[in-house]
């Protein structure tokens, strides 16, 4: 559970960056924070639950009937991030887009309406990567590049975490100093 706790807090803290430009679209509809309220529950201890399984779909919906991509594309982060509480520990590639679509969306938003600073989105993103995080996308196969944005941006993402350096894994069994 902590595996899937560090996934969804990584798609989590990528669609908080861009939630801000969907409430600026679409002040009203509360949908993409409350994906992320669900998120953080479960990132923060909860048991995965209803709320995700309900928030992540609402907020698709929410991007869907967004009037311009920038909101959409915000919208659908927050969904995938609810959405990534549910990552299936198949060695599926499939399984790749759970954990790292949220992010994706994120740079497209970044790509679609760029900031001052200038800096890479994607090693924006790539930089917030967790080394647990690595580790559990180790575990699935690559994924292909698609056909859409999204689908490259997750795929480029997947190539870039798979390229940093691992930690090594903690050695069982080691007794700590001062025991």
């Amino acid at each position: 559970m902590d595996e899937i706790r560090a996934v969804t807090a990584f798609a989590m803290t990528s669609a908080e960056l861009v939630l801000p430009l969907f409430e600026a679209c679409q002040p009203e509809d509360s949908r993409p924070r409350d994906a992320l309220a669900a998120a953080a529950a479960f990132v923060h201890g909860d048991r995965r639950s209803r709320a995700q399984r309900v928030t992540a779909p609402a907020a698709h919906r929410a991007g869907r009937e967004a009037a311009a991509p920038v909101p959409f594309h915000a919208a659908m982060a927050a969904g995938d991030a609810a959405a990534s509480a549910y990552l299936h520990p198949l060695a599926d590639a499939v399984q790749v887009n759970h954990i790292l679509r949220a992010s994706a969306h994120t740079i497209r938003v970044f790509e679609l309406h760029p900031s001052e600073d200038a800096c890479d989105p994607v090693e924006r993103i790539v930089d917030l990567a967790t080394p647990l995080l690595i580790d559990v996308l180790h575990r699935y196969p690559r994924i292909g590049a698609g056909a859409n944005r999204v689908s490259r941006l997750v795929h480029e993402l997947d190539n870039r975490l798979r390229d940093r350096p691992r930690t090594p894994p903690p050695l069982h069994g080691r007794v700590s100093e001062g025991r």
